[in-house]
């Protein structure tokens, strides 16, 4: 019975409806997309990456000048490392995840294959698995007639090839579906077409940067390259003495050389803290841009609802005498909001697939999820039925 009333005030007051419909509508189709990379980036930042991060030390070192005999002291690195005490593992990579250096190459299933398989990263290193804290889930681990020595293999000329390769389950998923990869052969990296026969499966090794985008964060290989020298060092122990271990480390690669500088040394905990800073801050500042929609559109219904209830004093006052109760009338507002409320929502329901369109087309995100949509709608009708209360 209070619809044709509603409906009727409403025409009468055009203006200020139709800014409360707009508001909802814009509150509404940015509050969804807002939620939606809220969600994208708290996943992205909650990605598995495979290893025993809390147990990981990161050390990055840079030589003065050209050693005589890199390999000599590659060695002595890793024995002074390892000899530590609370040190459970220690290797010399290539790479470490999230610290802006990636190495990547195509992994092929023939020989001068034109389209690659797969595009992984590539973590060169000896004892990668007990190092990294991987999971073995097929397989084995690299035995120690498969290392081939990096120096040697760099060689000008050299004929040694890479033998044998450590997969993610991702990359054996996507080469050999429904299939074990262990004693498969791939093409990857060295550019004689030598193949590697696939000797285990690790559960999972995240890729260093965003290469190939998030279907891709675990294309991983590893191969066994011994002895390299390119500076980065990681090492595994118990998490409560990462800092007594990082120190110790520090000191004994400092002892090792006069002739080198540390650039990095930190707990793999806060590098990812470091890699990851921009999606917190970013997921912060879309949470502001929410709260300010929700307390401008909530500032913005009671603003409405209270000049409407003045302007209508005398018509509540006859309702009232003619016997309706209080109830009858906050629901008489309520359902006048509810309708305002709806009409947003509606127009605010195609905004948000719009603005996501344009996402999807400018920075390649992912569709909005239909789920956002009532989530948003019920937000905001509960929002409206609030506001209305204190007038």
């Amino acid at each position: 019975m209070d619809i044709r009333p509603i409906l009727s005030t409403l025409r009468r007051h055009k203006t200020a409806s139709a800014l409360i419909v707009l508001e909802i509508a814009l509150s509404c189709a940015i509050i969804c997309n807002a939620v939606f990379l809220i969600s994208q980036r708290l996943e992205r930042m909650d990605r598995p990456t495979g290893m025993a991060d809390s147990e990981l030390v990161r050390i990055n070192v840079a030589g003065i000048g050209k050693s005589d005999d890199a390999t000599a002291l590659a060695k002595q690195d890793i024995a002074a490392l390892r000899a530590i005490p609370g040190v459970k593992a220690a290797a010399a990579l290539n790479q470490v995840p999230f610290d802006h250096s990636s190495w990547n190459s195509s992994v092929s299933l023939q020989p001068k294959q034109d389209v690659p398989n797969l595009d992984a990263s590539t973590y060169l290193g000896a004892d990668l698995v007990d190092a990294l804290g991987l999971r073995v889930v097929q397989g084995r681990d690299f035995n120690d007639d498969e290392y081939v020595d990096w120096e040697a293999f760099n060689k000008p000329g050299s004929k040694l090839s890479i033998p044998a390769a450590i997969v993610t389950r991702e990359v054996a998923q996507k080469l050999f579906p429904g299939q074990s990869a262990v004693g498969k052969l791939i093409y990857s990296w060295n550019a004689d077409d030598v193949p590697h026969r696939v000797v285990g499966v690790v559960d999972r090794l995240i890729r260093p940067n965003d290469n190939g985008g998030p279907a891709e964060a675990g294309y991983s290989v590893i191969l066994p390259l011994r002895d390299t020298t390119m500076g980065r060092f990681v090492l595994r122990t118990d998490p409560a003495r990462r800092a007594e271990v990082q120190k110790a480390a520090v000191a004994a690669l400092e002892k090792n050389s006069n002739r080198r500088i540390i650039l990095d040394q930190d707990t793999f905990d806060q590098v990812k803290a470091d890699y990851y800073q921009q999606d917190r801050n970013m997921a912060w500042l879309l949470m502001a841009v929410i709260i300010a929609l929700l307390v401008v559109t909530a500032l913005g219904i009671v603003g409405l609802a209270s000049f409407w209830v003045q302007q209508r004093t005398k018509q509540i006052g006859v309702r009232r005498a003619l016997g309706a109760t209080r109830g009858q009338i906050l629901r008489y507002f309520q359902t006048e909001n509810f309708l305002l409320a709806t009409l947003g929502i509606v127009l605010g329901m195609i905004g948000a697939y719009g603005i996501n369109q344009l996402l999807m087309g400018t920075y390649e995100l992912p569709r909005l999820p239909a789920l956002y949509l009532p989530i948003g709608a019920l937000a905001l009708w509960l929002l409206g039925q609030l506001s209305v209360l204190g007038p």
